[in-house]
């Protein structure tokens, strides 16, 4: 045992001595030289323990020294990884050249924030003779894809966290089809990064780039275009200028704020009230516990409290890199209903077909009109496609998967509506081949002037849909549990249930009638035995059917210490008895906790109310 303790000692030395050999910001260096003068062994080894992984969602960690943390060190030599794929990859790199945007995060205390790594990542680019297009101000995650794709550049890197804790940062990574890199791109790089981690020359020379002919910035051009193509999904211009509706928007301290304006400015709306304490960028997010319009009404206290001053009845948030999406809609009672992210999907979904329904008038193009939702999401989509005679198909979870789909259906001449995941994520638009918080935000603000013309409110609106096409209730949360050992034992128990390879047969009084499990590549539906959806042994997802209609899909955070469920009881048409269909998810949600999560036994902590 002692043996072991000070080998691993003496890795971590070796490690913190690299470290200080290759690092030229004073900030990181003094915190290594005082962790190693300290012998500070929990620290050395939470930064040193192991090296970040560069995964489809490429880099997230918290700010600060060592290999396992964003710093400027760690993204250089990311940078050089990425530079070095995309030369062997890209023929016409030197020739197209790669976008770079970022938000507003920082974390003075290890020096690091979201510019400051851009220009990190445009020096290492501009050197290597890559032209580079480094937006000069902060810009919305949506800008980046847009961006790629609109320029036919080789690929984008957005410096951002998104909606996590503010001591995160993140680097994620589009490739040249302007959809998130999935495999094997994500181990070609990764590989790529290992195999470049000495530091090239003038790689931390980031004043170079200012005088560099290689350097251009797009803001203004993007700025322009994305807000011109954008129009059009606008098709009610005259309602939207002469609408009495008042809208409330929060960009939550991020970057939102000037974008949902500008987008509202697109459709002719008079400008939203913006929650005066929350629009203006603040890396420290000082008034939300987390900035995440996901965890619902915590986040939007400010925002209603405005609302019912100027007597608004929507309310529109994005998170801090502006790519997901929150409503909120006043109801007569005065109370605020918070749509769920399937809610607003559905929504979302019936508008942006209806809208397309009246422009086209061949009834032939619906055979080649897709929507596409991730496989956690609800299947409202199916149940409208399964009427009005669109496809409908599912992808894995994430928008880098929805992405390389609709791209891929788009270059065979399809047409791609919609794409939605439960997460508040919404692709309302071809434009952005990821979802787009900004270009949803005014979306959802056109839908709610058209249908107040109706004298209806939007959730009118969705109990109309349920009608129409079945009722569809979902309820999603999740566990935190910081133990991977744990975790893989719940999953594993689940596969070995009643002795090996056997599932559960019921979850308390509900009886399963299918077993998908997305890790092992299993499928009790399918006649082989095997899933279609792709699988990945880095990842547990195990969904089960039930014989009362209902799904529930179980599965690990690629980017958070949680394990999250998704549960859904969907009805046909004529069969929505809303309140019982509740009732009967709750239960099920409550067998699924007790006996499939089994909180107390693995030491599980529920999501804070």
């Amino acid at each position: 045992m002692a043996a072991a303790a000070a080998a691993e000692g003496a890795r971590l030395a070796a490690a913190a001595a690299e470290w200080l050999r290759r690092d030229k910001n004073p900030k990181t260096i003094e915190i290594v030289k005082q962790m190693v003068a300290e012998g500070n062994t929990e620290e050395l080894q939470k930064c040193f323990g192991s090296r970040m992984e560069f995964g489809t969602a490429g880099l997230r960690a918290a700010m600060g020294a060592g290999t396992s943390q964003m710093n400027d060190l760690t993204v250089i030599q990311t940078t050089q990884g990425f530079c070095r794929y995309l030369e062997k990859s890209c023929g016409d790199l030197k020739k197209k050249g790669v976008v770079i945007g970022f938000d507003a995060r920082a974390h003075p205390s290890s020096g690091g924030s979201s510019k400051r790594f851009a220009r990190l990542a445009a020096t290492t680019f501009v050197t290597q003779g890559v032209p580079v297009y480094l937006f000069s101000s902060i810009v919305p995650t949506p800008f980046v894809p847009y961006a790629v794709t609109h320029l036919k550049l080789s690929a984008g890197i957005m410096v951002t966290a998104s909606h996590n804790p503010k001591q995160d940062n993140g680097y994620k990574v589009y490739w040249e089809n302007g959809a998130q890199i999935i495999a094997p791109h994500d181990k070609g790089i990764a590989q790529a990064i290992e195999e470049n981690l000495e530091v090239w020359p003038q790689a931390w020379e980031d004043s170079l780039i200012d005088r560099s002919p290689l350097l251009h910035d797009p803001y203004a051009s993007i700025n322009k275009d994305y807000f011109k193509d954008i129009q059009r999904h606008c098709f009610y211009r005259n309602l939207n200028k002469e609408t009495k509706l008042k809208f409330v928007h929060t960009s939550v301290h991020g970057v939102g704020h000037e974008f949902v304006q500008s987008a509202f400015n697109a459709f002719d709306f008079s400008p939203p009230f913006a929650v005066p304490e929350q629009k203006e960028p603040d890396p420290e997010f000082p008034t939300v516990k987390y900035p995440n319009p996901e965890e619902g009404k915590g986040v939007l206290t400010l925002s209603f409290a405005l609302a019912e001053k100027v007597g608004a009845q929507i309310v529109l948030a994005n998170d801090p890199d502006a790519d997901r999406l929150a409503a909120a809609e006043r109801q007569e009672s005065g109370e605020w209903k918070v749509f769920s992210g399937n809610e607003l999907g559905a929504l979302l979904g019936w508008w942006i077909f209806t809208c397309w329904k009246k422009q086209n008038l061949d009834p032939g193009t619906i055979k080649d009109t897709y929507m596409l939702s991730s496989t956690v999401s609800s299947k409202i989509l199916r149940a409208i496609a399964l009427k009005e005679g669109f496809h409908f198909e599912e992808t894995l979870t994430g928008f880098k998967w929805m992405g390389n789909r609709a791209k891929q259906l788009g270059d065979q001449g399809k047409i791609v509506l919609f794409a939605f995941e439960e997460a508040i994520g919404y692709m309302c638009s071809p434009l952005v081949l990821d979802k787009d918080g900004v270009s949803a935000a005014v979306i959802t603000a056109e839908m709610s002037s058209f249908l107040a013309t109706k004298n209806l409110s939007l959730t009118q609106q969705l109990k109309a849909i349920y009608n129409e096409y079945g009722c569809h209730v979902t309820k999603a949360s999740y566990f935190i549990c910081y133990d991977q050992k744990t975790i893989k034992e719940l999953f594993e128990k689940l596969r070995n249930y009643d002795g090996k390879n056997t599932y559960p047969k019921t979850c308390g009084r509900f009886s399963v009638s299918g077993v998908r499990d997305l890790t092992t590549g299993y499928d009790s539906n399918q006649p082989d035995k095997k899933a279609v959806l792709p699988t990945s042994k880095s990842s547990q997802m195990i969904t089960f059917t039930f014989n009362n209609g209902g799904v529930a899909t179980m599965r690990t955070s690629g980017t958070e210490p949680k394990i999250k469920y998704y549960a859904e009881l969907c009805a046909p048409p004529g069969n929505s008895d809303f309140e019982k269909l509740k009732k009967e998810l709750n239960e099920l949600v409550r067998a699924i906790e007790e006996y499939f999560f089994e909180p107390e036994k693995n030491k599980l902590q529920a999501k804070p109310e």
